[in-house]
Formats: C-alpha cells, sequence, structure tokens
C-alpha cells in the first residue's frame, strides 16, 4: 500500500485490475505485471491487495501519475507524511522505507545491519561524546599551533616563544573554508603533513646546532646517522640504542601523520561554523597585521610570527647553496699549488726525521680557556712542557680555526691534509675522490718516507688510505687490544701509543727509508666517561689491565645528563690523552722524531658553550732546533699551551705553510 496515494500495491493511479485478479510484481522495476499505467481503470478507493507469493515485503510502491493528491489508505494517520516522487520509468519511490514493521523480525538470509561500537557509545552517552569531540579539536588545534611556532634551537624553546600569533594558521584558515569539500581535505591534509615534517627537520636542527654548532642541512647530513647510531650503541648500549633508533622513526612517521589528521580535523570544525569561523579569521588577520605594522613583541619575540614559512624558505635556500657549493668546491679542488712538484722538491728540510702527526679528539681551545675545564688543563699542558725540555725538547703552538665543530672529525683531519676547506660530507667526498696532494701523501711521493697510519677508531674499510698516502694502516682490529671499550673509543691511547712504538716505531723502515706517521687519538672523544687512567707502561700487556679502570669509571648515561660533569670529565679526557703522548715522546722519542700534534675540533657546544670559537691548539715539538727555526716567522708561543693572541689561522693554510716552511717548492697544478 502506497502510503501517500493509498494505491494498492501492483495497481497504478488511473487504473487498477478487477477485483479478485492476480496480480504479478515485476522484481527488476518495481511495477505490477498484467497491469499497465496508462491503461488500468481509474480507483479512487484504496484497497488493500495481498502480495503474490514470494513478493518482497519492502518493494516499493507504485505511486500516482495523474498528479492528483490520492485519498489516504484506510486506517492511515491524515497527518501521515507524503513519500517520496516515485521514479518516472520504474515507478519505484527513491529512498523508499521498507514496509516492514519496525518490530518484526527480518527474514531469513537477510543481513542485520548493527550500528557501529563508537555510534552506539555515542548513542548512550551524547555527553560525554560531546566533550570527548570538544577535547579531540582542541588538541589538535593545539598541536597545529605549536608545531608552526617550533623554534629550531633548544634556546628557543621556551613558552615565550608560543605566545604569537602564526601567518600560516590564517592564511590557512582563509584558503580552507573558501574551498569545497573534497578539495579542502586534501589540501588540509597536504599542509599538516608538511608542517609535520618541518618540525621534524626543527628537531634534527636543535640536535646540530647543540652538538655540532651548525644548523642541519637537508641534503648532506643523512649520511651522519648511521654514524650516531654507532655513537649511541658504543655509549648507552645496543639495547638502547635500538629503542632510540625504533623511537625516532616512529617518532618521524607519527607526528607527520598526527599533524596532517589534525589539520584535517580542524578545518572539518572551521567549516562547520563556517560564518563564525570566517568573522574570527578577519579579526585574527587584522590583528596580526597590525602586530606586524606596529613590530609589537613580547619578551623580544614578535607577536606577528610567519616561523614555519621561514623553515621552508631557509631549508630551499640551504638546497639551492649545497648544490651550487658542490659545483663550485669541485673546481676549487683542482687547483693544488703543490700539485705537480717533483717528489725530490718536497719537505727536503725533513729528510732523514721521524715524522709523526696526531689529531687529539675535540682537543679544542675551550680546553685551554674555559674556566672550568682550563685549571687542569693548563696545568698538565705546563708540566708536560718543563718534561719534555727536560729530555732535551723544545715545542712551538699556535691555533688553527677547525672547519667543523661537535663532530665530523674527519672534515677536520682532510682539512688540516688537503689545505682545502672542507667543512661538509659533499666536500669531503669530492676531496677523497681527487688526486689533491695531501700533506701525508706529499711524504710517500718522495720515495724517502715509509709511511704508517695507526687508527684506533677505525672499525670498518677505510678507503681514504689512498688519499692520504699510506703504504699500511693499523685499525682498531690490528692492535691486538683485549681489553674493555671506553665508550665510543675502542681503546685507551696509551695502549694504542704502546702499539704503535711496538709494531712501527721501534722498527727501522727498509732501504734506509726516513718514517712519516700519522696518528688518530680517540679517549677524549664524547661522552667522557669512563676515562682511561695512566698506567705503568711495561704493564698495558693486551688491554686487560684496564679492566678493572673502565668498571670503576662514571656511566656514560650521568655524564651525558648533566651539563657541569660533562665539561669537567672533558677537561680530565684531555689532559689523559695529551700526559700519554707526551709520555709516549719523552719515553720512545729521538733526536730525530718531530712531533705534530693538534685538535681536530672543539666539543659539543653544550660543553664549549654556544658562542664559542671554532679554533684548536696545536704544536709542534722537536729535538732538533732546525726544526723549529723553520717556522720561528709563524709567531706560535713557546711552549705546548699557546697564548691567547697566538696567530690564528684556517685550518685549511696549515698544509701550504708547513710544505714552504721545510723547503717545498711551488708547482701549481690545474686541471
Amino acid at each position: 500500500m502506497d502510503a501517500r496515494t493509498g494505491v494498492a500495491s501492483g495497481a497504478s493511479a488511473e487504473g487498477a485490475p478487477e477485483a479478485g485478479g492476480q496480480v504479478g510484481m515485476d522484481a527488476r522495476t518495481g511495477v505490477a505485471s498484467g497491469a499497465s499505467a496508462e491503461g488500468a481503470p481509474e480507483a479512487r478507493d484504496a484497497v488493500a491487495v495481498a502480495p503474490e507469493p514470494g513478493a518482497s515485503e519492502g518493494a516499493p510502491e507504485p505511486a500516482s501519475e495523474s498528479g492528483d493528491e490520492a485519498e489516504p489508505a484506510v486506517g492511515a494517520s491524515p497527518e501521515a507524511p507524503s513519500q517520496p516522487a516515485p521514479h518516472a520509468r520504474t515507478g519505484a519511490a527513491p529512498d523508499a522505507a521498507p514496509t516492514t514493521s519496525p518490530g518484526a523480525a527480518p527474514e531469513a538470509g537477510t543481513p542485520v545491519r548493527r550500528p557501529r561500537i563508537w555510534q552506539r557509545w555515542r548513542a548512550e552517552h551524547p555527553s560525554a561524546a560531546r566533550v570527548l569531540s570538544v577535547t579531540v579539536t582542541v588538541l589538535s588545534a593545539l598541536l597545529v599551533y605549536a608545531c608552526l611556532l617550533m623554534p629550531n634551537t633548544l634556546s628557543g624553546l621556551k613558552p615565550v616563544t608560543f605566545v604569537r600569533i602564526p601567518a600560516e594558521a590564517v592564511m590557512g584558515a582563509v584558503v580552507l573554508l573558501a574551498l569545497p569539500r573534497r578539495y579542502r581535505l586534501v589540501l588540509a591534509s597536504v599542509a599538516g603533513a608538511v608542517v609535520g615534517a618541518l618540525t621534524i627537520v626543527d628537531f634534527f636542527n636543535m640536535g646540530f646546532v647543540d652538538y655540532l654548532g651548525r644548523p642541519f642541512n637537508i641534503i648532506l647530513d643523512w649520511s651522519l646517522l648511521p654514524d650516531a647510531r654507532g655513537y649511541l650503541k658504543d655509549t648507552l648500549g645496543g639495547t638502547v640504542e635500538l629503542a632510540i633508533t625504533v623511537g625516532a622513526v616512529l617518532l618521524v612517521f607519527l607526528l607527520i601523520g598526527i599533524v596532517a589528521l589534525a589539520t584535517v580535523r580542524v578545518s572539518d570544525q572551521l567549516a562547520r561554523v563556517r560564518t563564525k569561523a570566517t568573522r574570527g579569521t578577519l579579526i585574527v588577520g587584522t590583528v596580526w597585521i597590525t602586530c606586524n605594522a606596529l613590530g609589537l613583541s613580547v619578551a623580544g619575540s614578535p607577536l606577528a610570527a610567519q616561523k614555519a614559512t621561514a623553515v621552508l624558505k631557509t631549508q630551499v635556500r640551504t638546497v639551492q647553496l649545497t648544490l651550487k657549493d658542490e659545483a663550485e668546491f669541485r673546481k676549487v679542488a683542482k687547483v693544488d699549488a703543490f700539485g705537480n712538484t717533483p717528489g725530490d722538491q718536497l719537505v727536503p728540510a725533513l729528510r732523514g726525521k721521524d715524522v709523526v702527526f696526531t689529531f687529539i679528539e675535540s682537543y679544542g681551545r675551550s680546553a685551554i680557556e674555559d674556566p672550568i675545564e682550563a685549571p687542569g688543563v693548563d696545568r698538565t699542558l705546563d708540566a708536560q712542557t718543563a718534561m719534555l725540555k727536560k729530555a732535551g725538547y723544545a715545542a712551538k703552538s699556535g691555533w688553527l680555526t677547525s672547519a667543523t665543530y661537535g663532530g665530523s672529525s674527519w672534515l677536520g683531519h682532510s682539512t688540516t691534509m688537503s689545505g682545502l676547506w672542507v667543512s661538509n660530507q659533499q666536500r669531503y667526498r669530492t676531496v677523497m675522490a681527487s688526486d689533491h696532494l695531501s700533506l701525508t701523501k706529499a711524504f710517500e711521493k718522495t720515495g724517502d718516507f715509509d709511511t704508517v697510519g695507526v687508527m684506533p677508531g677505525i672499525q670498518k674499510g677505510w678507503p681514504e688510505q689512498s688519499f692520504y698516502g699510506l703504504g699500511k694502516v693499523y685499525n682498531a682490529f690490528q692492535l691486538g687490544y683485549k681489553g674493555p671499550k671506553f665508550s665510543w673509543s675502542t681503546m685507551p691511547d696509551q695502549y694504542a701509543l704502546q702499539q704503535f712504538q711496538d709494531r712501527v716505531h721501534s722498527r727501522k723502515p727498509a732501504g734506509g727509508k726516513s718514517r712519516m706517521s700519522l696518528l688518530i687519538l680517540t679517549s677524549s672523544h664524547q661522552p667522557w666517561a669512563p676515562i682511561p687512567k695512566m698506567v705503568p707502561w711495561d704493564e698495558l700487556g693486551d688491554g686487560s689491565v684496564f679492566d678493572a679502570i673502565q668498571k670503576a669509571g662514571n656511566k656514560a648515561s650521568d655524564v651525558i645528563a648533566d651539563t657541569t660533569r660533562s665539561r669537567q670529565e672533558y677537561g680530565k679526557s684531555v689532559q689523559y690523552s695529551v700526559t700519554a703522548l707526551t709520555q709516549w715522546l719523552q719515553r720512545y722519542g729521538n733526536d730525530d722524531t718531530v712531533l705534530v700534534f693538534l685538535g681536530d675540533h672543539q666539543p659539543i657546544a653544550r660543553v664549549s658553550g654556544n658562542h664559542a670559537s671554532r679554533d684548536v691548539p696545536i704544536s709542534i715539538v722537536a729535538k732538533d732546533p732546525k726544526v723549529l727555526d723553520a717556522i720561528g716567522s709563524w709567531n706560535w708561543t713557546d711552549g705546548l699551551r699557546p697564548a691567547h693572541d697566538a696567530p690564528v689561522w684556517k685550518m685549511s693554510a696549515f698544509r701550504d705553510r708547513f710544505l714552504t716552511a721545510f723547503g717545498s717548492t711551488p708547482h701549481p697544478k690545474t686541471n
């Protein structure tokens, strides 16, 4: 029975079959078979006709085509709402409600639709659902707001930073309110993902500025992540490293995804109250323009902020500069003042000498001048200067400005030896792949020097050996150490120096050659806990003697979390490294030994200070007065401790100055 027209199912509005006649319903169209829509007799009274066996109770009923309003069916309420108009061809009313009564059980085989758990809970707890919905919306808005204002340095992470108006939020609201729902959702999700990604970049930047004293380079610095994992594993253990790695990866994906969802949520809520949202956006936008025009600020931070846009511009600019720098540096690396110098014209004044170049990890100006670190380090330098003088040695010291800070030691090593400013990983790769003459390779090129490297920090393949011109390299696994690791450092410096003595220095080179050695000492590497201690040289053995010292030392996790202790322990680690090296020289050096030792970079900013220089001390020690006379024009300070006002050079200037001082003749090379 059609509730609106009162016409029995199976009959048209204009004509119905005679009473008692069987009428079948077409299952596809919903039109009664055997009855024409046009030719059926007119029926004014509503007559209920039982459906044929097998006919669906819920099938839509044909409605009148006459356009006249039909009388209500017998027994129907006069106020019953009218049904939608039927389809013109099939006679079926669109979205017609099923005729089955609400309490009737469904036919066998008919799927039962049940409300979802969330819908059922919301229907049962409407007040709680409203509170939850408002809470989620507020948290979403706060998350997006915080990400838009997130600083990119730890020093900027303070409450006043978040008491500002982000321009991106105002502009985003204007655009989203103007879009249809489909495009609004797409734009909101993409914009939210971008904001989340920029926040991740901010977090990386915080770490790089705090540790390395420079911003994160989105192009070059991903290659440092494996080294960071290795450092965490050596310092805090494999389990902690794995947990931190997994947590960091999850944070990246979750933050990007959650910020995207939060942005979509906020855009939906704005669209639901479009008029109010438009009015509010206009007001906030006007306030932002006013604050920006008047330069209003709170605690030095401008109220009108556009931080996310600034970060995006910075990263785009960084990419452009990085690509440009790569092309320009390749041209610079092809120019070499000593590239064509014959071997017999390189370092003639050092023929017959035993030359040792040594880098001390993180040995920076702060170790000598910082009020917490300097007292102990300065006492050690003065005491070792006196000890070496007593043994017949003299020293001169100055400053070099390192190409790196807080880490990436290989950049300092390559800058010193290549004479090029190797300040990032791309430059490093370019130099290592070039035929630029390194200072150590200059000794190999003479044909008069046996060249050896002792690298206790190298624990994998090291193709750089060729660039440095080292005929033999001893890595961490080739020095016979059986003792414990000291955090990142694979072995104490004293042990590495003794192995250098036993395996290299004590043996005369073949063919009457001299020797040039390159040593990298690692005991002063962060986190400076535990720190080894000096033991009698004849008791070093295989290093097992350090077991008790390592167990009694500080835990890395305790020192890392305490800035003051980090500074104190850093100073102690430098004292240890300098003492081990100078004692080795006093014990095993000879009349021909020339020791050049320097730092590779300053310690991390948390230890050296946010505004510390990049300077590192460098010293040259020898018994032969002619060696130090050759550098007399450098005006370096006598002794192992450079004066505060001693000359400061860029680290990249050292190679050419050293080669020139010891008699090398320039023969430029330009590719």
